[in-house]
């Protein structure tokens, strides 16, 4: 087990703290509650009680050194993971609260040290939370921070709602193509659940889907889930829009499916990793002369045609292939259309091209 230094300082510093002071004030609680009720006897002569009191509050310390050190921990590792914009913003603030806060503290001196103490201290941590407030609502202007998503790259890759319930980045991930730091921001999760809540059957059954995909990947790797959505507050542009300033505070990809969020983003300089895009780039290139082999399971649009797919899921249309309908057949392709969607093929049916026999032909893919 690997050796905390820091964390068994917290526990001891707790657990000592915390059974002095129940042996400061348990002894006083004993001595009142002996003369109160046992008079002629002294809690000096039984030192159980006090000691029970000791060992209890030495227990309590170590619960209470233990969450110290957690939240040390963490206000410490968030502080190192924080963009140095984000730093210098928090030092500002601190500086502005302790600047404007000087000259209140000659009242507060009048209301008692204690008094003036806390009115101090809350007025110090006041004063910097709305600074902090102000300063980040115009950090697209400061030169610190400005534009630094667009500058920085990031390991972050955050998924949005639609690719989730796809599934496929699960299966991207596996093979090693998607590196990085799997981020979920916690609209999105939130997202996910309002649609597996939902009452229309097929909605539900999507949103189950991608929190299965999300415990999928939680099982294979660490999901960082909603720990930077602070950088994208809540606003009028929905969850695409915060999707796209999130990814450009944290300088990070989205990864994504939907044709318009690919659109957005890419006007804001946002890097967008879609996996329709790979799925279209892996397909086999298919020239113009090239023969297939297919089945036509379908009529086309026009008299005469027939329709086919590859194994990949591309669809064939097959000029005169109507005639050989629910049949292999031997097919060259004619023409090749590229669109948003993917390639649609066109192609045409020798007059030797059916196969009907029936005789297996290695299908192309």
């Amino acid at each position: 087990m690997r050796r905390n230094p820091a964390r068994f300082i917290f526990l001891v510093l707790g657990a000592v703290g915390i059974a002095y002071i129940a042996y400061q004030n348990g002894a006083k609680l004993l001595a009142f509650f002996y003369q109160r009720f046992q008079e002629g006897s002294s809690y000096a002569n039984n030192p159980t009680p006090l000691a029970a009191l000791c060992v209890l509050g030495a227990v309590l310390g170590l619960a209470v050194g233990n969450t110290l050190h957690q939240g040390f921990e963490r206000t410490f590792g968030a502080w190192e993971r924080a963009h140095s914009g984000d730093k210098v913003n928090i030092f500002l603030s601190i500086l502005f609260g302790v600047i404007l806060t000087v000259p209140f503290m000659v009242l507060f001196t009048a209301l008692g040290a204690f008094t003036a103490t806390f009115a101090t201290l809350g007025m110090m941590l006041l004063v910097s939370s709305i600074a902090l407030y102000v300063i980040r609502q115009v950090e697209d202007i400061l030169p610190w921070s400005k534009n630094r998503g667009k500058g920085r790259r990031s390991a972050y890759k955050i998924l949005d709602t639609n690719v989730i319930i796809d599934g496929r980045v699960y299966d991207i991930f596996l093979t090693g193509f998607l590196e990085g730091q799997l981020y979920v921001p916690k609209f999105v999760l939130n997202e996910l659940q309002y649609i597996a809540d939902n009452s229309d059957g097929l909605k539900r059954q999507r949103g189950r889907r991608g929190l299965e995909v999300l415990r999928q990947l939680q099982a294979k790797v660490t999901l960082d889930v909603g720990t930077h959505d602070r950088l994208a507050a809540e606003g009028s542009d929905g969850v695409d829009g915060r999707l796209v300033r999130l990814a450009r505070a944290l300088g990070a990809d989205l990864v994504t499916n939907d044709h318009n969020l690919n659109r957005v983003a890419g006007l804001q300089d946002v890097n967008v990793l879609n996996i329709n895009d790979l799925a279209l780039a892996v397909r086999p290139l298919v020239l113009p002369g090239e023969p297939l082999e297919l089945s036509i399971t379908r009529e086309g649009s026009h008299t005469g045609q027939g329709v086919g797919y590859l194994d990949d899921g591309t669809m064939v249309v097959v000029e005169h292939g109507a005639r050989a309908l629910g049949k292999d057949v031997s097919v060259v392709v004619s023409q090749v259309h590229q669109t948003e969607r993917g390639k649609m093929i066109f192609a045409e049916l020798p007059d030797d091209g059916i196969d009907d026999e029936g005789t297996q032909r290695r299908r192309a893919r």
